[in-house]
This record gives C-alpha cells, structure tokens and sequence, in this order.
C-alpha cells in the first residue's frame, strides 16, 4: 500500500464524493476485508457494496489482495491502494473544488476544525457555496493550463519528494508560471477569501 495516490482523473473526484465509498476506503486502510465483511461492518447488503467496490476497482483505489477457495465459492479479499488520496488535475484543484458536495465539506470539516482551536465562526450553506467559489477562482487563475498541468503533474508524480515538498514545488511552480495579470487577479480574489473568512468571526 503507497502512502499517498495521486488521483487526476475527475473520475476520481466523484468517487471519493460519495460517502459510503469514503467509508469503504477507511475501512481498508486498516486490513484486509470481503465484500460480506464490509457489507456487514456499513450495514448495507452485499449487492451495494459490491457495487462500490466495483467502481473503486476501476478507479484503482482498491485492489484484490488475495483470494479463499470456500466451498464452491472464492473470496476476494480488498485493501484500499494507498493510506491517503491527493485530488490533482492541472491547475491544482479546480476541478476538485468544482464537484460541490465533496468541496463543501471539506470546507466545512476545515472551519469545524478551526472552531476547536479557538475561532469563533459562524457559517452558513450559502457562505461555505462562497468560500469554495473562491477557492476554485484561485485555483483558475494559475498559469497557462497545459504547461501548468505537465508541470504539476510531473511534480506529483516524483517518488523522490516526500508529500510535504511536492506541495511546496507545486505552489511554487504555480507562482513562477503565472504572468503578471494572473498573479495581480489570485491577489485579489485571495483578499476577497480573506474578507469573507474574516466575515465568518463572531463579533
């Protein structure tokens, strides 16, 4: 199992958007487990879940592991292919943070997260659809988009940088493929955030 998988299919996207799949792949991070197994652990039927980890086969989250002759019968066993998932397309995120659910609630377990450490926030549905609007404009206006994309990828995809500098040499790629106009319109719609977080404080 690899640390972390890159995923720049948007296919990807839609997959870790869906709950129960989330679910699944948190489960087999942890061991080896059957189609029943997982069924019974998520409390849904065998036919659901093997529904779920039909798509994740093909979205090669998970893989067969091994495999148990039981009777008549033989018994996949899966694990999720790496501990953590990285959502990257291009020009970093735009995409990921275009799928609505799934980028709503990362904002929102992010600002929960924020809460426990002592901000007084107040936020609503409308404001978390504001924040990942503006987040995805920030993401948008970097770069041209097929250099931008062959470079970024390229980054993700070096087994010699451990997680922590691959995102320091995408930011910083980021910056140096952006023309002048580019940089000036991320500086403002990072003020705009900045504005609407600030918003968010309790007064």
């Amino acid at each position: 199992m690899k640390p972390v998988q890159v995923l720049s299919d948007p296919e990807g996207f839609k997959l870790l958007a869906d709950g129960t799949r989330r679910k699944i792949l948190h489960l087999l991070r942890a061991k080896e487990m059957t189609v029943g197994q997982l069924a019974a652990e998520l409390s849904i039927t065998p036919q659901a879940l093997y529904h779920h980890i039909k798509k994740l086969l093909k979205g090669e989250m998970v893989e067969v592991v091994r495999e148990e002759r039981i009777g008549h019968l033989i018994e996949s066993y899966y694990r999720a292919t790496a501990e953590d998932f990285l959502l990257m397309s291009g020009k970093l995120r735009s995409q990921t943070l275009r799928d609505r659910k799934l980028a709503a609630d990362q904002v929102t377990s992010c600002l929960k997260a924020l809460r426990k450490l002592g901000f007084d926030l107040e936020f609503d549905e409308s404001k978390i659809s504001q924040v990942v609007d503006l987040r995805a404009g920030l993401a948008d206006c970097c770069g041209d988009d097929e250099r931008h994309t062959r470079v970024i990828d390229g980054i993700w995809n070096m087994d010699n940088l451990d997680l922590l500098t691959q995102q320091i040499a995408s930011d910083l790629a980021g910056k140096l493929l952006m023309s002048d106009k580019e940089f000036t319109n991320q500086q403002a719609t990072a003020k705009k955030l900045r504005d609407l977080l600030l918003s968010f404080i309790k007064k």
